[in-house]
């Protein structure tokens, strides 16, 4: 059995920025239909802030663009919730949808390969890095990282922390401000920001 060489290693948090994600988006295809599901796989976990696990147990029916919402059947602790997800995401799941229609598959997981198979948690562990690479990302991009990104944005726009909580789906909010203050500690950031000084001379 394969074993990663980074299996029990602990690594800071980095999210990423808004340039970097648009770059890592735009370093897969827009052509090739495994390009356009990749967009959309990140895509979906980064604006929904799925861990990889939920995005790749997605089906269609989970999936409410009138809404604008997921519904995840079987989060951590086998917990279901229901996320949020705005319309240009859609938009991206749509293209890949509208491919996997004219590939005949119309059942099974969301996320899945051009013959319909579900897609494994090593492939998006391998594939991002990849595009990262492409991208010209020097930061370590991974799959629970566009969840970081995602809180961390989140944060910064000034959403309630009970809001991240519910989306994030953790069972409290004491979590989610441990998770926020980890990841983007914005009160010091502005705090430490809006100093004056000067220097003469």
């Amino acid at each position: 059995m394969f074993t990663p060489s980074n299996k029990g290693k602990l690594y800071p948090p980095e999210p990423l920025i808004r340039d970097e994600i648009q770059c890592l988006i735009r370093a897969c295809s827009h052509r090739a239909p495994t390009g356009i599901r990749n967009r959309a796989l990140i895509v979906t976990m980064y604006r929904g802030g799925l861990r990889v696990s939920e995005a790749l147990s997605l089906e269609r029916k989970d999936l409410d663009p009138q809404s604008g919402s997921i519904r995840i059947l079987h989060g951590k602790g086998d917990k279901a919730r229901t996320v949020g997800l705005d319309a240009t995401a859609f938009d991206m799941i749509q293209r890949w949808l509208d491919i996997r229609s004219s590939l005949h598959i119309s059942r099974g997981p969301l996320f899945c390969t051009l013959k319909g198979t579900r897609l494994s948690s090593a492939y998006v562990r391998k594939m991002l890095p990849r595009m990262a690479l492409r991208a010209g990302i020097e930061k370590r991009v991974h799959a629970h990282g566009l969840r970081h990104t995602h809180a961390a944005e989140l944060a910064a726009e000034g959403v309630p922390i009970n809001v991240i909580s519910r989306q994030l789906g953790h069972t409290n909010v004491g979590t989610t401000s441990r998770y926020i203050d980890h990841i983007a500690p914005q009160q010091v950031i502005e705090t430490m920001r809006m100093r004056q000084w000067s220097i003469s001379g």
